[in-house]
């Protein structure tokens, strides 16, 4: 599973479920993946492929949930998000219609692709909408784990992947019904993060530890993040750092910040994400290469995460 893509793990899960599931059915906007050609292949009948019109796809797949059936939406991160977000808004959130939205090529996956591929304002504008709920994933392990998840749902949902191949963090059979999860706990610093930035914020901790400091991670990843639980953990912490491959105006950062606000609680925050006051990233040379232009590399954020706990 360490070398299986987030994709291609949840979707080989979708393909067996659908199997024994003919109310199963799959709407694709001209996207590919070796799972979904057996689903073309061995189950047609619950494939459709609109082509490059997401906007139909969400459309399209609204009518066929409402007669009944588990409908899977599927394009590039921005383009399931931003492009559709009114047939989403309308025809999902506010009629709470089971429909999950699946994208693929969060943050800055799509590295070569520039800025209109770049998924880095969809969880600000989906995690606003009513009764959609957005489960943002850390590896394949999850990512399969959720095929099973979203087919029990009674609301509208999106699943954000990353392009990559991630690291495995989750063993099998790992319970995510939380949320959110406490890697490694500490009262002193706590990185927040979610994503493929989880990787990265546990890549910080290993190097700080070795420094003396003692930091712990957090990984959300469902929003709203859930407010219980999360207060549960970061009682006792004095500082937060979060961390994401997100505009820092509304993501992560943003909600943490919101439920801290609404109970009162004051803790020092520091966010670290993409700054796009002066514009969208034009910039390519790799992932790597664009993630250090925002100093969300890990020499960059230790050297913040030093400062704060000085």
């Amino acid at each position: 599973m360490s070398r299986i893509s987030q994709r291609d793990a949840f979707w080989n899960r979708i393909y067996e479920l659908a199997v024994d599931n003919r109310d199963i059915v799959l709407v694709i906007a001209d996207m590919g993946a070796p799972a979904l050609d057996k689903f073309r292949i061995n189950l047609s009948a619950q494939y459709i492929d609109v082509g490059i019109a997401e906007q139909n796809a969400v459309a399209l797949s609204t009518g066929l949930a409402l007669e009944g059936n588990k409908v899977f939406a599927y394009a590039i991160a921005p383009f399931v998000s931003l492009r559709c977000y009114e047939h989403t808004r309308v025809n999902l959130a506010s009629m709470k219609v089971p429909v999950t939205l699946v994208g693929v090529g969060a943050g800055v996956s799509y590295d070569d692709s520039g800025p209109t591929h770049h998924a880095v304002d969809d969880l600000a504008v989906l995690r606003i909408l009513p009764n959609l709920r957005i489960h943002n994933m850390t590896d394949s392990i999850m990512a399969e784990a959720f095929a099973d998840i979203c087919c029990e749902l009674d609301y509208p949902n999106y699943i954000r992947m990353d392009r990559k191949v991630l690291p495995t963090m989750y063993a099998p059979g790992s319970d995510f019904s939380v949320g959110l999860k406490t890697f490694a706990p500490s009262n002193e610093l706590m990185i927040i993060a979610t994503g493929n930035m989880v990787h990265r914020a546990l890549e910080v901790k290993s190097a700080l530890k070795s420094r003396g400091a003692n930091v712990g991670v957090m990984d959300v990843f469902t929003f709203p993040i859930p407010q219980q639980a999360f207060l549960d953990e970061i009682q006792n912490v004095r500082q937060i750092v979060t961390l994401e491959e997100h505009n820092i105006i509304g993501g992560l950062g943003s909600a943490v910040c919101e439920i801290l606000a609404d109970n009162r609680l004051l803790k020092p925050v520091k966010r670290l994400g993409m700054d796009f006051h002066k514009g969208y990233c034009y910039r390519y040379g790799g992932r790597e290469n664009i993630q250090s232009l925002y100093g969300l590399d890990a020499e960059s954020i230790i050297r913040k995460i030093e400062a704060a706990l000085a």
